[in-house]
């Protein structure tokens, strides 16, 4: 998916502390050197024996495995949720604690002037406003829920004092910060929802990068670093499917009807603006979309080494420590209709229940769906006015005080078109925007310094997705967990299913708006014509694609296209360009036809290595020609190279210098006629677009503009080549054969807020990092990195998990990092080692299982006065 993670390290300027902090920090060394047993170990949390907290009405059992994974047994749903909030603020109440600040865009009360900026930007974009209106929205039975996991956080809260609960709070305090953790609300677990949708918000770079590289670049130029997705080669999620009626089945094509009256559907398709380099610029915040993604796939019985289906799941997310997710059994001790939880999986800490997994009776996983739910929209406004339609509208408005730690209150005026609230007046960079902007034939039309920009986001209309997290949970067929899923908004997923009636299926969810004739929303439009605002409608939910049971007896979802190009909505031009996608069809494929698929194999599937882009780049590499010896050593390890990246071995130095000339590749290519905004990334897109451009050796993008000479793609190549060999010399060795792409393909995970700081020791004590990685950008085990960066990776498997519905305890799953958000814990990084070595753990789920695995035993109690 998913996702759903923030990542905190791109806030701007929280490595840029004032100097008062930093001096305070080092007086924080000295006082840990003294009492790191005391101040560092304090907030672990008690695990075994027994503990009174508030709000239960009887005990909850709270087992844990040798890696600390919690399973809760209680006698009802409330009592589950509440100890699930307890233990939630027993591992991670520091992690929950930022979230909600940075959903409340309240960062600056805790790290002062150095995120205002992203504070405006959220307030203005309202998120925590958004999540107060889905509160009246959730069903009752999800308000209980939000509230009884309140319950357990508060009942946390209540007896523990900030140095007892993270060791960041203690260091922090020492800095000055005279702080306390006000109580936990409903608000702050939707709130949350919000942020993951920014994190997956779809095109939005890309909108971004398709005008900044049309500013000196003709479209066609254009069009060649934005290849459309290869419907020929790499399949969608979906063979087929059309609207019949409105409604999506699979095998039909194209639109038709049983009753006359006419389909709709979303207009698209006129280039409106013309935006300037500034626009790339504008603040990350909390994510970035090209270095996300994941893998998800299903197969049924018949496929299956079991008889019953299998699934498996690894959403690809930014790196930080602790992780994104944090896993979880909720078990009622008699399940029925008093109680019906009996779930297990990955969730968030600060949100109940369960995100991804399993209950008793079916299993599902998230990819992100990753349509166009964004748009900037250039705007005609004054201090109190915008233009639409040939008339002056009165803006919405609003004041906002954001406090400020250690300094002064900043006053915030949030000004809204119809369109959506305008971003520009708290981003320079956004205000940049609009006056660089240039729309053809019109002009601002008022004594203001330019165009306005404004975001319309599907997210900041308020929808109970809430209600869907808790309806998977207790969903027990394919029409309660369609039921359920109609209610996931934002952000926009694929969806796939199995369960143990040996049924698997897809749906996707989601959100998607439907655009009026004037904006295809590829890039920012004016916002007062009327041909350009959207209709105010979404896609509607029996539009969507879904299939059950698939002759073809799986199901694969790699962010790649959903359907083909006939389907009558639009939901992107901006997929995914399927490499990972169709190489895990290629190697369910192989196997299938050797026999049905174990658990085993299918979690061998997520380790995949293999490059995508290699098969087609080698051998043009290897038709350069080099002198032997020093110039040509690491092509010749080209020649016998199977295309895969592990970390060490006989073929990781092969892998090293083929990614080594790849970087080097895309700064050659395109570094010199690219704003720094708009230079590659390495991600699916330029693998793609580089793919056509070896076609075209005398292509004007192989040119260095910077020189007098017209070079073309050997002369790139042999650039590249030559670089990457000069590279490895210095950073490894001058001998190619002891090269690995470990050695520079590496995982370090900071802790989003301290391991920023730039104090060597206190980043020590929170951040871990050496982990030597296989795999890459856009490959199956999708530990990616970005070539501006260097090779470290900047995204991964976030979990893994195979699921076989067949016996729920043969399934296996894995944490990037560990349960727990506290560095002095055994569980803060334990399965970090597991996973980098491509293996899984056991995953109890039936009660006698959990019981064998239980490593520690606490039980929590109702107070006196509640029993």
């Amino acid at each position: 998916m998913v996702g759903w993670w923030i990542r905190f390290r791109e806030l701007p300027a929280w490595t840029r502390w004032p100097a008062y902090v930093a001096l305070g920090l080092v007086l924080v060394l000295v006082l840990l050197a003294l009492t790191t047993v005391v101040v560092v170990r304090r907030p672990l949390p008690q695990t075994d024996g027994e503990l009174e907290i508030a709000g239960l009405e009887g005990p909850v059992e709270v087992r844990r495995d040798a890696q600390g994974v919690p399973h809760l047994y209680g006698d009802s749903v409330d009592d589950l949720l509440t100890a699930q909030g307890f233990v939630h603020a027993q591992d991670r109440f520091y992690e929950m604690d930022v979230r909600r600040h940075i959903t409340a865009g309240r960062l600056s009360e805790l790290f002062g002037e150095a995120t205002v900026e992203t504070d405006a930007m959220v307030r203005t974009m309202g998120w925590r406003r958004v999540a107060e209106r889905e509160l009246a929205l959730v069903s009752p039975a999800t308000r209980s829920a939000l509230q009884s996991y309140a319950d357990g956080v508060n009942a946390y809260l209540d007896s523990h004092a900030p140095s007892e609960m993270a060791v960041q709070y203690t260091v922090l305090g020492l800095t000055g910060l005279d702080y306390t953790p006000e109580a936990w609300t409903p608000v702050d677990s939707l709130a949350w929802l919000k942020a993951m949708a920014w994190d997956l918000r779809g095109n939005l770079d890309e909108e971004v990068a398709r005008v900044v590289t049309g500013i000196d670049h003709t479209p066609e130029e254009v069009e060649e670093l934005f290849p459309r997705y290869p419907y020929g080669r790499n399949r969608p999620v979906l063979a087929g499917g059309g609207l019949v009626d409105g409604v999506f089945e699979p095998a039909a094509t194209g639109t038709t009807t049983r009753v006359p009256r006419p389909a709709w559907t979303a207009g698209q398709r006129r280039l409106v603006g013309e935006v300037g380099d500034a626009v790339a610029r504008m603040p990350a915040l909390l994510g970035r979309g090209d270095d996300v993604g994941s893998n998800s796939w299903v197969v049924s019985g018949d496929n299956s080494s079991t008889g019953a289906p299998l699934l498996a799941n690894d959403p690809h997310l930014g790196t930080a420590v602790p992780g994104v997710w944090t896993q979880v059994g909720l078990h009622c001790t008699d399940v029925g209709p008093d109680c019906p939880m009996d779930v297990a999986g990955f969730g968030f800490s600060g949100v109940p229940g369960v995100v991804i997994g399993h209950n008793a009776d079916i299993a599902w996983g998230f990819t992100n769906l990753g349509p166009d739910v964004t748009d900037l929209f250039l705007e005609q406004a004054d201090e109190k006015t915008w233009l639409y339609d040939g008339e002056r509208l009165p803006l919405r408005t609003r004041e906002e005080t954001i406090e400020v730690r250690d300094g002064e209150d900043v006053e915030l005026r949030v000004r809204s078109t119809d369109n959506g609230p305008i971003l520009s007046d708290v981003s320079e960079q956004l205000r940049g925007v609009g006056e660089e902007a240039v729309v053809p034939g019109e002009s601002p039309g008022l004594d203001t310094d330019g165009y306005a920009v404004s975001l319309a986001w599907t997210a900041l209309e308020p929808a109970p997705t809430a209600d869907a997290l808790l309806g998977l949970n207790l969903a027990s067929d394919w029409e309660e967990f369609r039921a359920a899923a109609a209610d996931f908004a934002v952000p926009a997923q694929n969806l796939v299913y199995a369960d143990r009636e040996g049924r698997i299926g897809y749906q996707a969810p989601g959100r998607v708006p439907i655009r009026r004739s004037g904006n295809d929303g590829s890039q920012p439009t004016a916002g007062w014509l009327p041909q350009n605002s959207w209709t105010g409608e979404t896609v509607p939910f029996e539009s969507l694609p879904t299939e059950l049971d698939p002759a073809e007896g799986f199901v694969v979802t790699a962010n790649q296209a959903v359907t083909g190009p006939g389907y009558p909505v639009y939901l992107t031009d901006d997929w995914d360009r399927g490499y990972r996608s169709q190489r895990i069809r290629e190697r369910l494929t192989a196997e299938l036809e050797t026999g049905d698929l174990s658990v085993a194999e299918m979690a061998e599937v997520q380790l995949d290595d293999h490059h995508p882009l290699a098969p087609t780049l080698v051998p043009f590499l290897l038709d350069v020609e080099l002198a032997d010896g020093y110039p040509g050593a690491g092509q010749a390890l080209l020649a016998d190279w199977d295309f895969t990246q592990p970390a060490e071995g006989p073929q990781s130095a092969a892998a090293a210098y083929f990614n080594t000339v790849w970087a080097r590749l895309l700064e050659l290519t395109f570094h010199d006629e690219l704003a720094e905004a708009a230079r590659p990334d390495g991600s699916d897109r330029w693998m793609a677009a580089v793919e056509r451009l070896l076609r075209r050796p005398a292509s004007g993008w192989w040119d260095d503009v910077e020189t007098e000479e017209v070079e073309t793609r050997d002369d790139v190549l042999r650039a590249a080549l030559l670089a990457a060999r000069d590279d490895l010399t210095a950073t490894q060795s001058p001998v190619a054969s002891e090269w690995t792409w470990g050695a520079a393909h590496t995982l370090s995970l900071a802790e989003p807020t301290l391991g920023e700081s730039g104090i060597g020791v206190v980043e020590r004590l929170v951040n871990r990092g050496g982990w030597e990685l296989p795999g890459g950008s856009e490959t199956v085990n999708a530990f990616g990195w970005d070539p501006r960066e260097g090779y470290g990776a900047i995204a991964g498997p976030s979990m893994r998990m195979v699921v076989s519905t067949a016996d729920w305890d043969d399934s296996r799953w894995v944490n990037l990092t560990g349960v727990s958000g506290h560095p002095a814990s055994d569980h803060y990084t334990d399965q970090t080692d597991v996973m980098v070595a491509g293996e899984t753990l056991p995953w109890a789920f039936g009660r006698e299982a959990v019981a064998e695995a239980t490593d520690e035993l606490l039980t929590l109690r109702p107070t006196p006065e509640e029993r």
